[in-house]
């Protein structure tokens, strides 16, 4: 099969690669029909995470189930599934608690599970899914999905999910006030996010055009392009003099957190998403004066799953939006040139 390796900074390749099969009692082989590049793939292909070998990368995909191990008994093959971008046991006490990020047996796509066995990346033709039970999420009733459905059901893998985790995590709720930091496809869904859960006003901050649109268009009601200081002080203009209850961190910098940390006022909360890049500290002086709550972190997408799922097959959300472009997995090197230089917000890969 045809599957996306990285070698090292810049150097994405699509190159063969051997079909998956069922190792253990608990595995499935999913065909991928669609997967992505996700803004955390970045990281590695600028250089500011190691890659110290070739690595079959990508961590978001959607399929159909080709075959299933022994064990399993609540998947078939020709369910058409969602991955999670971690894999979970579903039975630890991290997992019964709905962490599953955080999960006893956390194995990683591209990486390896408990028994030493490889485990695919998921932007490639295939993948072999362990304890695939309790990581996959069937999409019921859907078998062939048409191209706007699978978009949105492949940003449930990550970016939704993740959006909805820093909503959360800043305690958005209706009637509230939000700033949303990144204007990346986490961003865009938080914004999403925070309509879903009934914000009375929500303020973008971004500076690109096309992003501007389509942030509206989930739900914003202001635009922010200035940062820094100058950010805060918008931000507490459009908000008659004070700060926003709730703000979302989708980047992962240190200048993202100061941003967002400076837009939240007194007792307000802070969800924080964005993958730390380094730099970032948090101010315990500054929190325990301001009384900020700060939570957040990697979001434990296989339990928001459903719940997404639900209002996705419903037509209420289409977070699929956020793919503005679509390229074949043999122009992979391409998507993450055009994602790294910033021509696109997120795209999504077709084996």
């Amino acid at each position: 099969m045809r599957a996306t390796i990285i070698h090292g900074p810049g150097d994405i390749r699509v190159e063969d690669r051997d079909y998956p099969t069922v190792q253990l009692p608990t595995d499935v082989v999913v065909k991928v029909t669609a997967s992505c590049v996700c803004g955390s793939d970045l990281w590695p292909y600028r250089g500011v995470r190691p890659t110290k070998k070739p690595t079959a990368i990508g961590h978001e995909f959607v399929g159909v189930v080709e075959s299933v191990g022994a064990d399993v008994t609540a998947l078939a093959a020709g369910d058409f599934v969602i991955a999670p971008f971690v894999i979970s046991c579903g039975e630890c006490p991290q997992c019964r608690n709905g962490v599953t990020v955080a999960c006893d047996h956390l194995a990683g796509w591209g990486g390896r599970d408990d028994s030493g066995h490889r485990i695919d990346g998921g932007q490639g033709q295939a993948v072999r899914v362990p304890l695939a039970e309790s990581t996959l999420v069937k999409v019921p009733g859907v078998t062939e999905p048409d191209a706007g459905l699978t978009a949105n059901l492949l940003t449930l893998s990550d970016v939704m999910a993740t959006g909805h985790h820093a909503a959360l995590s800043a305690k958005v709720a209706p009637g509230r006030t939000v700033v949303v930091v990144g204007d990346g496809a986490v961003g865009l869904c938080g914004v999403l996010a925070a309509k879903r859960l009934g914000a009375e006003r929500i303020i973008a901050m971004s500076r690109h055009t096309d992003r501007q649109v389509l942030a509206r268009e989930f739900g914003a009601t202001d635009i922010v392009e200035e940062r820094g200081d100058d950010g805060v002080a918008k931000v507490r203009e459009l908000l008659d003099g004070v700060l926003a209850d709730s703000v979302l961190e989708c980047v992962g910098t240190k200048e993202s957190m100061e941003q967002a940390l400076h837009c939240v006022r007194p007792g307000g909360a802070l969800g924080f998403v964005g993958v730390p890049t380094g730099g970032a500290e948090v101010p315990l002086r500054y929190l325990f004066d301001s009384n900020v709550s700060i939570a957040g972190g990697m979001a434990p997408a296989r339990t928001y799953i459903p719940e997404l799922l639900a209002d996705v097959l419903a037509g209420t959300i289409n977070p699929g939006r956020v793919f503005d472009s679509v390229m074949p997995l043999e122009e992979a090197a391409e998507a993450y040139k055009a994602m790294d230089e910033r021509r696109a917000i997120k795209v999504l890969l077709t084996p």
